[in-house]
């Protein structure tokens, strides 16, 4: 039987039996046994891998990481098995990748478990990491090949107004000025200054910074030079040579990176690829590794597919075979891949895109090495059917406007890969497997606007909580985090007074408060008479609850005499004496303390709790990396300035998110986007109008001298479309529209990840009147529906709810 080809279940069964017979410990073919029975079928063709690729497609709910912790442990098993009589050190591992880092800790505490408790072997010869851990992993070891010395670069999180990339901007500007006026010029100008202006301003912090920001993440995390770009812009023909302008923004960026000695996670990964272009370097780092085992592969790269591929290839194979149909069928390749496409969320904002999955899974498929988990006893089955009927009729939208109708599906063409979940069998090991339904299970509202929907939502929040909110959970998901600002506040006395704990994630994130309140209090030390300085420290303080609240205003407005009063001034009551004093104290260790040792001080002051001291450790040194020979309080400033507001800065979490985020008794409001890989007894998805999902492709009026396009969007198709093998490079008219339906495909996935995120009862309503955008939530007017929910309320018209009645 040969290991490459995928056999039948039956056929599996034998060999796994056959394997086992040959075990030398038969108190653990039986333990491994038992560990197999207790799967669902899907699961079990994961927990039969012996050897060569495997694509898992995975429904939501499918118990995709149980899958993958049980068939880890069962392969780290049989590998104990074969090196038993062996000494340790000779021993290679498994190495099991995933998306962040809680999903990590999460499926390494079950793979332990299984080892530990089913399986009575020791909890080793496995590692756990995300991409980019894997990658820095490789790196740091080899940090000669690598390039990457760790102690002497510095990590950023670059975004769109990073000062690297404002700088990239502005010397693109001086070295190309042609190119620069014919961007000014636009589609027509007519010289006045005024406007010249303005299309300056837009172009400098806007348009051109937004360009860099997409092709730089784009290019890199693809493998794709500014030289190569250069390349594919001579095949194009548009008045502005977008992809050009792109490689020379890239071009400088990454000189900029260079001299700096800064890096970003992208850089991870090429660097770890470069120890992986060396032959000796390879084979050490492949002798360790007897297979690659990949969660969430929808979410994986070009480059992080390609360094899983080298990895997962025996030693001895043939590693220069880049045609990905050979390269997925060579049983050299121990790679098993578990996905789902149509959770693939990131595209528009990675350079993920679900069509490489998809082409995993077809390339599977055709040596019989695919297998699908689509039994899922998550949700409830009403639930199951909702999402089911979305996906079919959204495909069929899709295909009836891109295909004239058609019927002939293509990876580029539908949202969706064509994927039925189905309930699971009678006796399934999961308890309370489609768990029974809350009223009908599904519920369909069209309130009459928004003011109306928080009505019915708080409504149906109490009733659903009833006597003893803490033996449920549930969560509100919303597409932008300025509709979960606008809801905390409309829900916060209603939980208030039902005691029912609210949680909105979108306000704790743009909290990500150490660094703000670090920088308030140095800004103060450093300008102690300045109002504004002094207000925010001691609004910082309060936040604390170091002070007592208090007019602050009053305090602020003659800081001298707050801070250092006369002997002829009034008394200051106590309140303010105990501000004072603090402040006071603050003032004196700036002036006592080495500025090394200034934020660790700060963060004591602050009794930050442990969390969130380890996160004032990591800004301390990140701080300490970057102005390393220019030690200055001013240095310290600008540093922290930037993190706070043009990068994102990860916080340290001792807690694992998924247990803050679906707490029993709690009601979280959270993204879309933040709430894949979680669930909830309840989920309410309020505000679905069509202007949000699928959205609006549209051009910012500011910017729209350019053409009715946006340059970073049509770079951004250009790009993919290329690296997805199209003959030609899309004009800037076929780009635009490649980027559109990039954007509705994955709205509409979203939607379908937020459906299958509840357990019970699914919430969906769609008000009559809701606002254009969201920065103005008070100017409402009628707004569509987002077009699957007329739909669902179609097809389910017993979940429809009878406003009317209700009323009454």
């Amino acid at each position: 039987m040969s290991d490459s080809k995928f056999t039948a279940p039956v056929a599996q069964e034998s060999l796994h039996s056959e394997l086992l017979e040959r075990s030398p410990i038969p108190s653990l073919r039986d333990k491994i046994l038992a560990i197999r029975n207790s799967l669902r079928s899907g699961q079990q063709q994961m927990a039969d891998w012996g050897s060569g690729p495997l694509a898992i497609s995975a429904v939501p709910g499918a118990g995709k990481s149980t899958g993958m912790a049980a068939a880890a442990a069962i392969a780290i098993a049989r590998q104990y098995e074969r090196y038993a009589q062996s000494r340790p050190s000779s021993r290679r591992h498994l190495v099991v990748v995933t998306f962040t880092r809680s999903a990590a800790a999460n499926i390494k505490a079950k793979i332990r478990k299984f080892l530990r408790d089913d399986l009575s072997l020791p909890q080793t010869g496995f590692f756990v990491y995300t991409l980019h851990g894997l990658a820095l992993n490789i790196a740091s070891r080899h940090s000669d090949l690598s390039g990457l010395q760790l102690e002497n670069v510095t990590l950023i999180t670059p975004t769109q107004s990073h000062r690297f990339i404002r700088t990239a901007v502005e010397q693109w500007i001086v070295n190309n000025p042609g190119t620069y006026l014919r961007l000014l010029e636009g589609h027509q100008f007519d010289g006045e200054e005024t406007e010249r202006l303005r299309r300056q301003s837009v172009l400098r912090t806007e348009v051109l910074p937004e360009l860099a920001n997409t092709v730089i993440h784009e290019a890199k995390s693809s493998g794709i030079s500014p030289e190569k770009l250069r390349e594919w812009s001579k095949q194009t023909t548009d008045e502005y040579t977008i992809l050009s302008v792109a490689a020379g923004l890239y071009e400088q960026y990454q000189n900029l990176m260079r001299s700096r000695d800064f890096i970003d996670y992208d850089d991870m990964i090429l660097a770890a690829l470069r120890v992986l272009e060396n032959d000796s370097a390879r084979r050490i780092e492949q002798n360790q590794v007897f297979a690659v085992f990949e969660d969430e592969a929808q979410d994986s790269s070009p480059l992080q597919t390609q360094l899983l591929e080298i990895l997962a290839r025996d030693a001895g194979g043939d590693n220069s075979c880049t045609d990905a149909i050979n390269r997925v069928s060579n049983s050299a390749l121990n790679l098993v891949r578990v996905g789902d496409p149509n959770q693939a969320i990131n595209s528009t904002f990675t350079p993920a895109d679900p069509i490489y999955f998809r082409q995993f899974c077809e390339e599977c498929d055709r040596i019989e090495r695919l297998a699908t988990m689509d039994q899922a006893g998550r949700s409830t089955r009403i639930i199951i059917e909702a999402a089911n009927f979305a996906l079919k009729w959204i495909n069929n939208q899709s295909l009836a406007k891109t295909n004239n109708g058609q019927q002939t599906p293509d990876n580029r063409q539908v949202p969706f890969r064509l994927q039925t979940i189905r309930p699971v069998e009678t006796g399934d090991p999961q308890k309370n497997a489609n768990p029974a339904p809350i009223g009908r299970g599904l519920e369909l509202y069209t309130p009459r606007d928004i003011h109306h929907t928080v009505e019915l939502l708080s409504k149906r929040v109490v009733e659903l909580f009833g006597e003893d909110p803490t033996q449920n959970s549930a969560a509100i998901l919303v597409r932008e985090n300025r509709q979960g600002r606008w809801l905390g506040e409309a829900l916060a006395p209603v939980c208030k007074e039902h005691k029912i704990t609210l949680y909105d994630v979108g306000e704790r994130d743009r909290r990500s408060h150490v660094p703000q309140e670090i920088l308030a209090l140095l800004q103060f030390c450093d300008r102690p008479h300045s109002p504004d300085y002094l207000k925010a420290a001691l609004e910082a303080l309060v936040q604390r609850q170091l002070i007592p609240t208090q007019d602050l205003n009053a305090l602020a407005s003659l800081p001298e005499e707050f801070l250092y009063p006369g002997p002829l001034a009034t008394p200051q009551p106590e309140i303010v004496q105990k501000a004072a004093r603090l402040c006071r104290n603050l003032l004196r260790a700036r002036l006592e303390l080495p500025l090394y040792q200034l934020i660790s001080f700060l963060a004591l002051t602050l009794n930050y709790d442990q969390a969130e001291l380890a996160t004032a450790d990591k800004l301390a040194e990140r701080v300490n990396q970057q102005i390393a020979g220019n030690s200055s309080m001013g240095g310290m400033l600008s540093a922290l300035s930037e993190i706070v507001s043009s990068e994102r800065f990860e916080p340290v979490e001792t807690e694992d998110s998924e247990e803050r985020y679906t707490r029993r008794g709690q009601l979280t409001i959270i993204t879309m986007h933040k709430a894949k890989g979680l669930d909830w007894d309840y989920v309410f998805l309020p505000f679905l109008h069509e202007n949000l999902i699928p959205g609006r492709f549209w051009v910012p009026p500011q910017s729209q001298f350019l053409g009715d396009f946006t340059l970073s969007e049509v770079a951004r198709a250009q790009i993919r479309a290329t690296l997805h093998g199209e003959s030609t490079i899309p004009d800037v008219t076929q780009a635009w529209e490649q980027a559109k339906h990039l954007k509705i495909s994955e709205e509409y996935r979203l939607l379908y990840v937020a459906m299958t995120r509840a357990k019970r009862l699914v919430w969906m309503s769609a008000a009559q009147k809701a606002p254009f955008t969201w920065s103005k939530p008070e100017n409402l007017q009628e707004q569509a529906p987002c077009p699957v929910f007329p739909a669902l309320k179609r097809q389910f018209p017993e979940c429809v709810a009878n406003l009317a009645v209700m009323a009454n």
